[in-house]
């Protein structure tokens, strides 16, 4: 017995080592690249959402959750990542279903436009957030690159064994806990780069979806109308990289086919009010706060008047929640507000 005692206490301690050394070596996003950490996020939330929003950068920088509840009572979580697939979308949403049923899901439709991923650093900011189950398993499945293995994901320290070398004092500083990075899903900038000259849009020889990715859209509208979820698609005021009209219409066509709203803000970019000398932090690939803002007043009349999304401020549960919510958006607001102004970047570039 005690021989047992010993090698079972060898194992344990074995065991805890190696659990130490993976926490260790595991990227925190928690520095200048914060968007791996927006998936796991997600599983912070103690209350359920009306409205859940499916993408990649065009959703998770171009709507703000905070306002839509504080304008208009709407409770709402962004499910983005950074270049995610359509696949992986379908997934988070099989993911969202464990967790709550939503009224709305918004899916962005920019993901039509590449079905395979070809970066694994981008597949880790969406798949190792999400938490195990068949849809994280089948997702991973589905959407590896070539050279990824299902393994590596179960272990991840098989991946990230060689990161000792690269260290930073992040690693340590949330070794245990984690700062909140995100604002229930949005990546807040408040930075000001106005909209300059992109390259002419290349003409293309063929203007098709992959059907794979059609199948996951059908897939995605079969599970929403299974559950009695309104599902709408969107297309954010990007204004790069294009979207063609070819790729408009068959979005278009599909929505009218099949009973969905399609909602392509690029168009309607006059009504939304934005201003791309100052409402863009990046040159016109995405929003800023101030767009985002922009855009969630937008959305936020149609997804009540339109699709019947209620208004929860009444709620006193749901009230307390999203009020330490708002203060803490407010709070990081201010911060990167005045961070701008004392470097100056976002003058210099609102003078131009």
């Amino acid at each position: 017995m005690k021989r047992l005692g010993a090698r079972l206490l060898v194992v344990a301690v074995s065991l805890l080592i190696l659990w130490a050394a993976q926490r260790l070596l595991e990227p925190k996003y928690m520095g200048r690249v914060v968007e791996g950490a927006f998936i796991g996020e997600y599983y912070q939330e103690h209350t359920a959402h009306d409205v859940i929003f499916l993408g990649d950068c065009e959703v998770y920088e171009n709507i703000s959750p905070v306002v839509l509840w504080r304008e208009y009572g709407i409770t709402s979580y962004i499910r983005g990542s950074a270049q995610q697939l359509i696949a992986q979308s379908y997934y988070l949403l099989e993911d969202v279903l464990r967790e709550e049923v939503p009224d709305v899901v918004v899916f962005n439709v920019s993901a039509m436009q590449q079905y395979d991923q070809e970066n694994e650093s981008y597949n880790r900011m969406t798949l190792d957030g999400m938490r195990w189950s068949p849809a994280k398993w089948k997702a991973i499945e589905e959407t590896r690159v070539s050279d990824e293995h299902m393994v590596e994901y179960v272990f991840p320290i098989l991946r990230y064994h060689s990161r000792w070398q690269e260290l930073e004092d992040d690693d340590f500083t949330y070794f245990w806990n984690r700062r909140q990075v995100s604002h229930n899903g949005y990546y807040m900038r408040a930075d000001v780069r106005p909209a300059g000259d992109f390259p002419t849009a290349r003409r293309r020889a063929d203007y098709s979806f992959d059907e794979r990715a059609w199948g996951y859209l059908e897939k995605m509208r079969s599970l929403c109308e299974k559950n009695g979820i309104t599902m709408i698609l969107m297309k954010a005021p990007s204004l790069y990289p294009v979207w063609y009209d070819e790729w408009d219409r068959q979005i278009a066509d599909y929505a009218d086919e099949h009973g969905l709203a399609y909602i392509n803000c690029i168009q309607a970019v006059d009504e939304i009010g934005i201003d791309f000398s100052q409402d863009t932090y990046d040159g016109g690939m995405h929003m800023n706060v101030y767009g985002a803002e922009k855009m969630s007043r937008y959305l936020g009349p149609m997804l009540q008047n339109v699709y019947g999304v209620k208004d929860r401020r009444e709620d006193p549960e749901l009230a307390a929640v999203w009020e330490e919510k708002c203060s803490y958006y407010d709070v990081c607001k201010a911060e990167q507000e005045n961070e701008f102004a004392e470097t100056g970047y976002l003058s210099q570039f609102s003078e131009e």
